[in-house]
């Protein structure tokens, strides 16, 4: 029997889509994206007159020339991608890696994907992208029936205080970090690290994101009592004694994104510190508004984020600060 033949072009990543097979695909994608009738100057403004292309750069950007200020830019300019030496074909794929893993993808593997040059440049191309898909905290107020929970993320205890260890405790007084989400039934959710979980802090947030004609769902918790006085209605089922679902009322929304929340944390990233859970929370909370029972397929799912990374940047100094996408 003879040997097959070999295929001439092995299985690759990158053959799966023109966008994604050179740098210069990426660029024609990422300015048809961006500009999908005229090219806009991301200095001036200025898109009826027509600019001037000069040449490729060094990174494989094609760079413009602007025939009102006379600015020159290229595509990237007031991106995330801006001042990035990592070609776009890169981006976009991992741009699509992140969107379409359900529960993330390290950047370890990001790295060892794309061939990055170390794990901090793709830890930090990982942060850059989780921006991107940062939604405004307030733009539309939650409606219908909301589901509030909270939950709490943190490494196992031993590796937490001292006075900690030995001591089988999964949610407060662990030292974990306070994680609360709002989910509309069939909708949207929006998740963010709190401060505490005390009614202050726990109402204050529903105040501001949950319109006054919704109906809450939330567990027994004390921190919740007295919300039937501010919204339509608040129905509450006791878990401690074994009620999780009473006709339709039920925070098992909720707890449904909290598990593959957890899932992506414990299983894919494995750690994650206090200083960059908002980020995380971001990327968990995109794919969850634009997910498949929404009729987002990865494409879709990815074409969003990208279109998200226009008019935002992040400087490495600034991505280890601390935030909250309640503020």
């Amino acid at each position: 029997m003879t040997n097959p033949e070999p295929i001439a072009d092995e299985l690759d990543i990158h053959t799966l889509s023109p966008h994604l097979r050179s740098p210069e695909a990426a660029v024609e994608y990422l300015e048809r994206l961006r500009w999908p009738e005229a090219h806009t100057c991301p200095k001036c403004g200025e898109s009826d007159r027509k600019p001037y292309f000069l040449r490729w750069t060094g990174t494989k950007r094609k760079l413009w020339k602007c025939a009102a200020c006379r600015a020159q830019y290229t595509v990237t300019v007031g991106t995330i991608f801006e001042d990035s030496k990592i070609t776009l074909d890169k981006w976009l794929l991992a741009f699509h890696l992140l969107c379409s893993s359900k529960k993330g993808i390290s950047a370890l593997q990001i790295q060892r994907m794309l061939k990055l040059g170390s794990y901090r440049t793709a830890l930090f191309m990982c942060h850059r992208i989780r921006w991107a898909m940062t939604e405004p905290a307030v733009t539309e107020l939650l409606s219908g029936v909301v589901e509030a929970d909270e939950t709490y993320i943190g490494g196992k205890v031993r590796n937490k205080r001292k006075r900690y260890q030995g001591v089988k405790r999964t949610g407060r007084g662990t030292g974990k970090s306070p994680v609360m989400v709002l989910v509309e039934r069939n909708g949207r959710a929006r998740s963010a690290h709190v401060a505490n979980v005390t009614a202050a802090e726990l109402k204050g947030v529903i105040r501001k994101h949950v319109a006054r004609s919704a109906k809450i769902m939330t567990d027994a918790y004390p921190s919740y009592r007295g919300l039937e006085h501010e919204f339509a209605t608040h129905e509450v089922v006791n878990h401690q004694d074994f009620e999780y679902v009473r006709g339709d009322v039920h925070t098992n929304t909720a707890e449904n994104f909290f598990s593959i929340l957890k899932r992506g944390i414990n299983g894919t990233y494995h750690h994650v510190s206090e200083a960059h859970l908002h980020r995380y929370l971001s990327e968990f909370d995109f794919r969850y508004n634009n997910r498949s029972a929404n009729g987002v397929d990865d494409a879709e799912r990815t074409r969003r984020a990208i279109a998200g990374a226009v008019g935002k940047r992040l400087m490495y100094a600034d991505s280890s600060q601390r935030g909250s996408e309640w503020s």
